[in-house]
């Protein structure tokens, strides 16, 4: 299996994991199908969204998989009066990933990261591992801690 970035960031920071593959479609890149292929419930599958807010400029919001982001609530979590999602075709430009397989871990760059509360009632649950078809199950209080995310009420 080869090491994405985001593995390479949790192998040097000592962080546990496992990544798991999948089979990917890449007409329904929903984290429903990525759930529904790891046989894993919805709850603990993360979708990893980028969005801008009017004060802050880029962040990220870590959300169960079935889950909208509110953007009241993640603007008032993250200091923002208002956030918006960014175009997808400039996910690749900001994040250094592509739709369907962009994980809060080893952006191009670090932006303000935010994860639902709910996260935390798991021992580990399923994010992206940077690239389609693969996901990395992971304890949160570490994709936490790595990230230095605010835990919040987000959707």
């Amino acid at each position: 299996m080869k090491k994405t970035n985001a593995m390479r960031i949790l192998d040097r920071n000592k962080i546990k994991y496992n990544a798991i593959t999948y089979q990917v479609d890449e007409k329904d890149l929903s984290a429903i199908h990525v759930a529904d292929s790891l046989g894993q419930d919805i709850a603990k599958v993360f979708k990893t969204l980028v969005l801008e807010g009017d004060k802050t400029g880029y962040i990220v919001a870590c959300i169960p998989g079935a889950e909208e982001v509110d953007l009241k609530k993640l603007a008032a979590v993250s200091g923002n009066k208002k956030c918006v999602m960014i175009p997808m075709k400039s996910i690749l430009n900001i994040t250094g990933y592509i739709r369907g397989g962009c994980s809060p871990v080893g952006m191009k760059k670090p932006f303000p990261t935010f994860v639902h509360f709910s996260a935390t009632d798991f021992e580990t649950i399923y994010i992206s591992a940077g690239v389609r078809g693969m996901q990395v199950e992971i304890n949160p209080s570490h994709l936490i801690d790595l990230t230095q995310a605010t835990v919040g009420d987000l959707v």
